[in-house]
């Protein structure tokens, strides 16, 4: 598993700020969507182009444009609804899929309610958004969903990723590329991440 610590001075400022306790709703929204809108330039370096000639001022000018299918979004609700607009920002021609999980308080293990996902995803690249990885149980349950879809490269982006979450990533999902803007110090009893963010589903829609 390729794991990305995305550690560009803008993130880590914007990540101070959506840490307090006091930033508002509307404040850590925004900053979630310009931290999702860094991950994804990271995560989409590779993507391919084709060689392309368009008529400039000037004239003819060799260029390039991304080729084939693209790429699909596919924000793990509800918390990475906060993501997909950073990511649409950059890839406003990206598919949008969504699957629905919660988390059972009592076994830390994900229950799936709800999927939804483009009829070709199996040749797109799939950029799944959840601003936590905790246990890694929820990311690791929409991976097993987008490959039995056929889905084959897969990306993943999150805000804050805990160690336990990480290590089971790497050991269910290898072939799986991660890129985070923080590697925190641990999960707590409950299967939070500590120092973390706290909730982050209920500060991103004020449901606190």
């Amino acid at each position: 598993m390729a794991f990305t610590l995305v550690e560009h001075p803008l993130i880590q400022h914007k990540l101070s700020i959506l840490r307090k306790i006091d930033t508002e709703t509307n404040k850590f929204r925004a900053l979630t969507r310009e931290i999702t809108n860094l991950l994804t330039y990271e995560a989409t370096r590779d993507l391919s182009l084709d060689p392309i000639s368009i008529t400039g001022w000037a004239g003819s000018v060799n260029c390039q444009k991304l080729t084939g299918k693209k790429v699909a979004v596919v924000p793990i609700l509800r918390a990475g609804i906060g993501m997909m607009q950073g990511v649409l920002d950059l890839i406003p021609s990206a598919r949008v899929n969504v699957v629905g999980l919660y988390r059972n308080e009592e076994t830390l293990t994900p229950v799936e309610y709800y999927k939804k996902f483009n009829p070709d995803i199996e040749v797109r690249t799939a950029i799944i958004a959840d601003p936590m990885l905790a246990t890694g149980h929820s990311m690791g349950a929409c991976c097993v969903m987008l490959k039995n879809k056929g889905c084959s490269k897969i990306k993943a982006l999150c805000i804050v990723a805990a160690p336990e979450g990480v290590r089971y990533m790497a050991n269910h999902h290898p072939d799986v590329q991660i890129f985070a803007a923080a590697l925190d110090e641990k999960l707590n009893e409950d299967g939070y991440i500590l120092p973390g963010l706290g909730d982050a589903g209920d500060r991103l829609f004020g449901t606190k």
